[in-house]
């Protein structure tokens, strides 16, 4: 698919200006109603037709990931396909750093983030979540010989401990918070991405990382000697998020949304990419 860069965006932009102030009074009307009629579109194009422009990062398979011919792929496009296809709308995905989804939503430059995103109070702050569609795990990885192990409770439920560790993140998500809120920042080693912290694990840099279960098995089999732990570190739901502003495109994509679980296709998704024993 795709994508535009800013700068691009920019020339263009420029390039129009610059004709709008060369003209007569008769071109300059007739581009400043151009202009007026282009918003008008640009307004309810997100929201009533046009292209629905989605943010992500595709470093969370099976979530999302790059296929061999460079397109963006996973349950996170698939779903937005079918959400955009429901909505009479074209689908235009844009890979970028995951901390960057948030600020880009609200900037106005994406209209939705499907990201293997989790619903939490502190994001609910600054975007809208659409209805849940799928449940997410955060686990632990280690390598094979670490001494890391699950913790009975008083309660006899187990967890994990990682007091005194060296813990692995990617920066921005669920487990970058709960670990730093749980353990502090000095000891919480931030990467841009699930596999430049593997990397690090595999290296000894760094003694454990915590990640969402499902790429986390991914990155398991790519990389001998590691493996996950098997207590969760917590459990979350997985939403799509839009911006505050934009109420009327929550609605048709929780209404869209709803119309793909009672017909199976969201599950159907889900399915085709995370087999029912979890493998």
């Amino acid at each position: 698919m795709k994508k535009f860069s800013i700068a691009m965006l920019s020339m263009v932009l420029a390039g129009s200006l610059l004709l709008s102030g060369c003209g007569g009074n008769t071109d300059t009307q007739q581009n400043e109603d151009s202009n007026t009629d282009a918003a008008a579109t640009d307004s309810t194009d997100t929201a009533d037709g046009g292209v629905l422009r989605m943010g992500t990062n595709a470093t969370f398979p099976p979530y999302e990931f790059t296929d061999e011919n460079g397109e963006v792929a996973g349950i996170d496009a698939e779903i937005a396909a079918a959400v955009a296809e429901k909505l009479g709308m074209e689908l235009d995905i844009t890979d970028m750093a995951f901390e960057s989804l948030i600020p880009a939503l609200q900037a106005g430059t994406i209209d939705i983030v499907l990201a293997g995103m989790t619903v939490d109070p502190e994001r609910a702050d600054q975007v809208n979540f659409t209805d849940s569609y799928a449940t997410g795990v955060q686990v632990v990885i280690v390598p094979e010989n670490s001494d890391i192990a699950p913790v009975e409770q008083e309660d006899g439920s187990l967890a994990v401990d990682l007091t005194g560790k060296t813990i692995g993140v990617q920066t921005g998500t669920t487990g970058d918070l709960y670990c730093t809120d749980d353990y502090g920042q000095e000891n919480v080693k931030q990467f841009d991405n699930g596999p430049l912290a593997v990397a690090a694990l595999v290296n000894g840099q760094i003694d454990c990382v915590v990640i969402d279960q499902e790429p986390a098995k991914n990155y398991v089999a790519a990389n001998e000697g590691l493996k996950i732990l098997d207590t969760a570190y917590a459990n979350e739901d997985y939403a799509a998020a839009i911006s505050k502003d934009n109420t009327e495109l929550l609605e048709q994509v929780n209404a869209a949304m709803q119309e793909l679980k009672d017909d199976g296709t969201l599950q159907s998704i889900i399915d085709k990419y995370i087999t029912a024993d979890g493998e």
